[in-house]
């Protein structure tokens, strides 16, 4: 019995250390000929983990120059312009399919990114680019509400408690989001071109902006921290790494039980990169599981990469937050802001600005 179990471990032992030895060998490793050369990305603030650049830059000896934006809007403005040129961005999903309509994205050459078989088949052909030909996900998450509950004097469970909470509030400046919650508050399609839904689902915001303080571009955990408002209407992973940090429980994440917007964001090249290889082979190191899960736990935004949750790879409290990998019943009850044509994205924009002109008055 003990030969049995002696001969047990010894050869648990030799799997364990050839399993240790595969995955030393499949750690990922950089091309060669990209020594000496820039990457310049950009993307949403916070959205890398720690480790993400400086482990780039040292596989491939090249130089990583990080640039932030506020909103996809501000984002596509700069890269429809050519003031300034990148060879990643990171637009949303919906923000994917228009710069694939305005030639503003250009393809990916996949023999350069062979990770591409670790995403997810729920995330694997988008509706906004059939076949991944222009994009790949890197993060996915909701937007919904963080609140302090040492202030806010009940649990927050409904939309309906955002508009009538008698305090300081912020809005996420995303005009497909939030209008989107409107339409499907008022019952219509989330993703409506009707001229005068999205006209209801603005009078629909308007009516409930009394305690509005901040429209917030990407920075309403940090409203929240400071005490600011209350309230925020924020993506997910932003208010996670706000409890993270603060190792404390005073804030609270929730998706209301009406439902939210559920996004996911893309690695996707312009047409203008000035370096579009070594962006794609930054794309094949993001997809890796390891960089993948280490920029997911860091993050605390849901993986697209389903090679990092085959392997264990996220971290445990992470993967069973509801707020963060929401059961099937809750993604039910989420809508995706999809592309829609030209003329009613010019519609949801102009009625957004009309929003915000009238509540500044």
């Amino acid at each position: 019995m003990h030969k049995l179990t002696i001969l047990f471990l010894i050869i648990s032992l030799l799997a364990l250390g050839f399993a240790n030895a595969t995955l030393a060998q499949e750690k990922w490793t950089c091309p060669e000929g990209f020594e000496g050369q820039t990457l310049r990305f950009f993307n949403w603030s916070t959205y890398v983990a720690e480790n993400t650049i400086p482990d780039f830059e040292d596989a491939c000896g090249v130089q990583v120059e990080y640039f932030e934006y506020g909103s996809n809007e501000e984002m596509l403005a700069v890269i429809r312009s050519n003031s300034a040129q990148y060879d990643i961005t990171v637009p949303s999903g919906n923000t994917v399919g228009i710069m694939i309509e305005e030639g503003l994205a250009q393809p990916l050459k996949k023999e350069l990114i062979p990770n591409m078989v670790n995403i997810a088949e729920t995330f694997a052909d988008p509706p906004y680019d059939p076949g991944n030909d222009y994009s790949v996900p890197y993060q996915w998450g909701t937007i919904a509400i963080g609140y302090d509950q040492n202030i806010v004097d009940e649990e927050i469970t409904s939309w309906e408690q955002v508009w009538d909470y008698d305090g300081p509030v912020a809005w996420l400046n995303d005009p497909r989001a939030m209008m989107g919650l409107a339409l499907m508050l008022i019952g219509h399609d989330p993703n409506s071109t009707d001229p005068d839904e999205i006209d209801e689902a603005r009078q629909f915001l308007e009516d409930r902006s009394d305690n509005v303080d901040v429209i917030a571009d990407d920075n309403g955990q940090d409203l929240l921290n400071r005490g600011d408002v209350d309230i925020t209407i924020e993506y997910s992973g932003d208010i996670f790494q706000l409890i993270y940090e603060c190792e404390c429980d005073d804030f609270m994440y929730v998706i209301p039980e009406e439902g939210a917007n559920v996004w996911t964001d893309n690695m996707v090249v312009p047409y203008n990169a000035p370096n579009p290889d070594l962006a794609m082979v930054f794309i094949d190191y993001i997809l890796d599981p390891q960089v993948g899960a280490d920029l997911s736990n860091f993050t605390a935004y849901g993986t697209p990469n389903q090679a990092s949750l085959d392997a264990g790879l996220i971290d445990e409290e992470l993967l069973s937050n509801p707020g963060i990998y929401p059961s099937e019943d809750v993604m039910d009850k989420l809508f995706f802001a999809n592309k829609v044509p030209a003329e009613a994205e010019e519609t949801y924009l102009e009625a957004w600005s009309k929003l915000i002109a009238a509540m500044s008055e």
